[in-house]
């Protein structure tokens, strides 16, 4: 079954959000989700008259957004998974970031700073740890909602492969978390989420914003499993671009991406 132009479009205007969250959560950069996003468009249009129908519209611009978001990654190295305490290292000394920050936090409609939002921003941050197919297949199946042979599709691959990334991606993510996430283990080492919450909402009664999370009101009955699939919630959720706390955290991810290009950069010779 082909489709025309005036259905290509309507389709890719109706994903184009999911779209752009999901380059974004791939390359960390706002610049390049925009230009990923708008050159799948345009890869579609130029082939429309390939697409026989074999999977939806959504699938086939998930799967050209894919491909070109993994060629643009495959040449630069994933990012460390003590990316969080790297980053605050750095924000620590970057007097500008924090003037920034609170510029916005004051000033712009989507400067507010929830603890929920930097659960997903977090999350975006250490993913990129993981081999770039795990990354992919785990945002596609636990924050977009493909099925398993739909993401075989995206990622050009079969089933067996798709289910074998995800159990390994997931199972290391789970361990990241558990040693570092404070919200999940006491112990944990990464106490951003509330510092943060400190700087930016110093009048807030911290412990009534913990407890409307479900993530932090399971940690002490649920497994660690279950404690994961509350965090895909959380970060499903969220629209990076559209949420009452985006302007703010996409100024702390471009921090981070920046970041982490110097200290790849140095670390790599």
């Amino acid at each position: 079954m082909s489709a025309s132009i005036a259905e290509l479009t309507q389709e890719f205007e109706s994903h184009r959000g999911q779209l752009k969250s999901y380059v974004l959560r791939i390359t960390a950069s706002v610049e390049d989700a925009e230009d990923i996003v708008q050159e799948a468009y345009l890869k579609a249009h130029q082939k429309i008259d390939t697409f026989r129908g074999e999977a939806s519209l959504k699938t086939w611009l998930f799967a050209i957004a894919s491909n070109l978001a993994r060629d643009l990654q495959k040449s630069k190295k994933r990012w460390p998974e003590q990316v969080t305490d790297i980053c605050k290292e750095a924000a620590l000394s970057n007097q500008a970031f924090f003037q920034e920050a609170m510029h916005l936090r004051m000033n712009s409609p989507q400067g507010a700073f929830e603890i929920k939002e930097h659960i997903a921003f977090c999350f975006t941050c250490i993913a990129k740890s993981l081999p770039l197919e795990q990354q992919l297949s785990l945002l596609l199946k636990d924050v977009y909602d493909f099925k398993i042979a739909e993401i075989a599709t995206i990622m050009a691959t079969t089933e067996a492969m798709v289910k074998y990334y995800l159990h390994v991606g997931r199972a290391k993510m789970i361990q990241i978390f558990d040693g570092r996430c404070s919200l999940i283990n006491k112990q944990g080492i990464c106490h951003q989420c509330t510092e943060l919450n400190g700087i930016f909402n110093p009048k807030q009664q911290l412990q009534e914003e913990l407890v409307k999370i479900e993530l932090v009101r399971a940690t002490e009955t649920q497994d660690k499993e279950h404690l994961f699939d509350l965090r895909m919630q959380v970060v499903k959720g969220i629209d990076p671009f559209e949420s009452g706390a985006a302007a703010l955290q996409l100024h702390h991810l471009e921090h981070n991406r920046q970041v982490m290009e110097k200290y790849l950069q140095k670390n790599t010779h």
